[in-house]
């Protein structure tokens, strides 16, 4: 079984569940709805270290990131 690729309003909308005052801009980097940037900007990441911030991302992916979402270049900071 092979596993489908994360499409763009999916993504958008489990960043928008965790972060729901955040300004998102997301590319599909590839055209293959596997390949993403992600710029988010939301007051959450305020006082929180990129890689903290790049943690909260990924958690808010669920388990995606290396299955249905092969790749994400990830912008992140505070508003």
């Amino acid at each position: 079984m092979s596993i489908m690729p994360l499409e763009k309003n999916k993504l958008e909308s489990m960043i928008r569940e965790a972060f729901p005052d955040a300004t998102i801009i997301l590319e599909d980097t590839a055209g293959d709805n596997n390949h993403y940037s992600a710029k988010i900007c939301s007051k959450i990441f305020n006082g929180k270290t990129r890689i903290e911030q790049h943690k909260m991302v990924y958690r808010a992916l669920k388990g995606k990131l290396g299955n249905e979402l092969h790749a994400l270049a990830l912008e992140t900071t505070g508003k």
